[in-house]
């Protein structure tokens, strides 16, 4: 494996759709399988199929349709789980089951009713029995940031021994800072066997707002997968977002020189057929697919926007989709609003930009800003015959 190389794992289908107000049906899953393999992922989650029929019927239609990303599936360190998902993932090209329990006591005290023996004798023997189904076997350790490091090295000690060719750490809760996330793994991946023949991967909740920055030290410590999705969708305060880190890969290649298999000019798209599917906008100022994430109204930045972009757009719009806008609202500057109506046709005398100018701010003024068809009726009215 080259160590430039970053698997970027979806769990839109999953993680994501756990989230309140994300459930989708079984049509609406394939369709965004279909995009996220446009996209270019490396491997999608596609369901928990344990927790309904739909989920299991959603999981084997993805296996048999989709073909170039690995196609997983979730299940707990439960024998039936593990037949289960086996039995529904071994329709894809590439299949992988993916089994998690916690290792926190935390979670073994107080939700699991278990012991750390008992956790271990778990992992030990449904990894080896996933290896029945398929070669590609991923273990979670659920809450292994809140874990006793002793423990959780065992635990994954244990899991690689018994076949397990990627080993997930998650921040399930989101408590970790970037800090201490890559000490974290740097700790764990010099403490436990066989490190080097394995796959590690970040699995990092936003309930502070961290995941994706926690998600790049990780990788900065040696993680190679990452665990994300797209609009950062999932439980709580929902996941790492996939665009962010992505795009942060390829802005900053000179501290995260890093390649993945994404196609960019796929991001955009992906971000509005999400939000068609479930009904749940994208917040405006939300990075790389918000509304305003390449729009600009003041007007000292639309003044060097049409000058040189890089002034204020460390990316190209364009790159992933979408195209830079110079709003027209109150903040705007005669330049932005002469340029746009250059762009509608229209050639103004300095007088007549003036009056056009006074226009648009007065209409701003009144909360709104000057979409096209505003403006061309602004140009009618104070433009003479």
């Amino acid at each position: 494996m080259s160590t430039d190389r970053l698997f970027i794992f979806d769990t839109t289908l999953r993680d994501g759709e756990q989230a309140p107000g994300f459930s989708l049906r079984t049509e609406q899953k394939l369709r965004l399988a279909r995009q996220l393999e446009a996209l270019g992922v490396d491997i999608m989650e596609v369901g928990f199929p344990v927790a309904s029929e739909d989920d299991s019927r959603a999981v084997k239609l993805i296996a048999q349709e989709v073909r170039e990303p690995v196609v997983a599936a979730l299940g707990r360190c439960v024998p039936g789980d593990i037949d289960l998902v086996g039995d529904l993932v071994r329709h894809a090209a590439r299949p992988r089951i993916h089994t998690f329990i916690a290792t926190s006591d935390l979670h073994l005290e107080h939700k699991l009713r278990m012991s750390r023996e008992e956790c271990q004798r778990a992992v030990a023997s449904c990894v080896a029995q996933a290896r029945d189904y398929t070669d590609d076997v991923e273990f979670s350790a659920e809450d292994a940031i809140r874990s006793d490091m002793d423990f959780l090295c065992r635990v994954v000690d244990t899991a690689i021994a018994a076949g397990a060719t990627t080993i997930n750490l998650p921040d399930t809760v989101g408590y970790s800072v970037p800090s201490e996330i890559a000490v974290f793994f740097r700790t764990v991946m010099a403490r436990v066997s066989d490190a080097d023949g394995v796959v590690f991967s970040a699995h990092c909740h936003d309930d502070l707002g961290l995941a994706a920055a926690n998600s790049l030290a990780a990788v900065l410590a040696g993680v190679r997968q990452l665990e994300c999705t797209i609009n950062g969708i999932g439980e709580r305060a929902g996941n790492a977002s996939l665009e962010e880190i992505v795009m942060a890969t390829r802005v900053r290649r000179d501290l995260l020189p890093f390649d993945t298999r994404i196609d960019t000019t796929e991001l955009f798209r992906t971000s509005q057929l999400l939000t068609e599917l479930t009904g749940e906008p994208v917040q405006a100022n939300k990075a790389i697919v918000g509304r305003n994430a390449f729009a600009h109204e003041a007007g000292i930045h639309q003044h060097g926007m049409l000058r040189d972009r890089r002034t204020y757009e460390i990316m190209s719009p364009e790159d992933v989709g979408v195209q830079s806008t110079l709003v027209l609202g109150k903040h705007s500057g005669r330049h932005a609003v002469g340029k746009r109506c250059e762009e509608l046709g229209y050639e103004l005398s300095r007088s007549e930009l003036d009056r056009v100018y006074r226009a648009v701010i007065a209409m701003a003024d009144r909360g709104k800003a000057a979409a096209d068809q505003d403006l061309e009726e602004i140009l009618q009215r104070t433009r003479p015959d």
